[in-house]
């Protein structure tokens, strides 16, 4: 099971006097509440320093100003998200602890987890259980598949000490199960307390508009976001597909590797760096297509991008990230940094945003030669 999670306003205020309930009354740790509140959410260790009093404050009032971050609505829903979340947990857990710090005290409230993250090992990193509808894991969700897919989603509010999680996410369909018992499922588990929405991942515009179709019908709930790959050189689903289905039931997207596994960073320009992700057995795919014809041509295309970045005073991985987010239907866009200074480097888009005018965006179109054609403009 996918999970996602956002630190809303409500969870992060600190109580004031009187406030506190019973159970925090009898707690050992009444004194530092928010703070515990914050390892909770944002999945940091007890190694975390003290809990600031700018935490105390409202989340967007106290980061938005001190970092620009900016927040919108997950797809039509009430649910507010950084444009810019954290997901893709798969490094050390004491960088990982760092990721987490930086991010959240640069404003990101969007944390985007799974068990497989982290190789199904426990470590004192927070993890998550994963259930994939389709591929090798198929599981239908009758009585015995919805029961497995409430322990798994109890199992890691477990493990991360929450209540409940504000996304869940159907990572994938499953052929083998009808529609209706997917959206009963996401139905039954929002509604037993454990998510406050659902949304889809790697779904097709057909299958979610099925999915929405589904839900009126049994007057059931209806997902509100669609997790997709959307960078430089993946944009038909995104700009295409995805934009009617906004308009029409307000399913937002959440979208993920804008840096297309690391190739739009420039760093295969020259060829395959040994330490790199495409030199490691298991990511021959990436090397083979980074090595193609059609790889080549993506380098070529990078170095002109990277005069355009120049220009704007920002890295190509910055005008990447800041090209995603100029689509009005991306609710955010999440990063999967594996260093300190690659995730400080990539918050910085958000410096970036404003200076994504038509012209900019017309270049860039130019270059890559690859705009979709649609019915309707649905760019900022």
């Amino acid at each position: 099971m996918q999970v996602s999670f956002a630190c809303t306003d409500h969870g992060l205020k600190a109580p004031r006097n009187g406030e506190h309930s019973k159970q925090n009354a009898t707690s050992p740790n009444t004194a530092s509440q928010a703070r515990a509140r914050f390892r909770t959410v944002a999945l940091i260790a007890r190694s975390l320093g003290s809990f600031t009093h700018r935490y105390h404050h409202n989340l967007k009032e106290s980061t938005a100003k001190l970092t620009g971050m900016k927040y919108r609505n997950l797809g039509k829903s009430g649910l507010r998200v950084s444009c810019l979340g954290l997901g893709n947990f798969s490094c050390l857990c004491q960088v990982a602890e760092q990721l987490m710090t930086i991010a959240y005290e640069s404003g990101v409230n969007l944390f985007d987890t799974a068990e497989v993250y982290s190789g199904g090992k426990r470590s004192s990193l927070v993890i998550t259980t994963k259930l994939y509808w389709g591929g090798k894991t198929q599981t239908s969700l009758s009585k015995p598949g919805l029961c497995l897919l409430t322990l798994g989603l109890k199992g890691s509010l477990q493990r991360m000490q929450l209540e409940y999680v504000d996304v869940v996410f159907a990572n994938r369909t499953d052929t083998n199960t009808p529609m209706e018992e997917i959206v009963r499922a996401m139905t039954h588990v929002i509604n037993q307390g454990m998510a406050m929405y659902w949304g889809t991942s790697r779904w097709s515009a057909m299958e979610i508009m099925e999915a929405y179709s589904v839900a009126r019908q049994f007057n059931l709930i209806p997902p509100v976001c669609e997790q997709a790959e959307y960078h430089f050189f993946q944009r038909e689903k995104v700009e295409t597909h995805l934009p009617e289905l906004y308009h029409k039931i307000g399913v937002g997207v959440v979208s993920w590797s804008p840096l297309a596994c690391g190739i739009i960073t420039g760093k295969y320009e020259n060829g395959i760096p040994e330490s790199s992700r495409a030199s490691m057995k298991p990511y021959q795919w990436l090397r083979e297509k980074i090595v193609s014809e059609e790889g080549r041509k993506q380098q070529a295309k990078l170095k002109e991008l990277a005069h355009i970045a120049e220009k704007l005073g920002c890295t190509l991985p910055q005008l990447a990230i800041a090209w995603c987010l100029r689509n009005e239907g991306v609710s955010s866009v999440l990063l999967g940094s594996s260093s300190p200074s690659q995730l400080t480097e990539n918050l910085g888009a958000i410096q970036v945003i404003p200076k994504m005018t038509a012209g900019i965006a017309s270049e860039l179109d130019h270059i890559l030669g690859n705009r979709p054609h649609s019915k309707r403009d649905y760019h900022h």
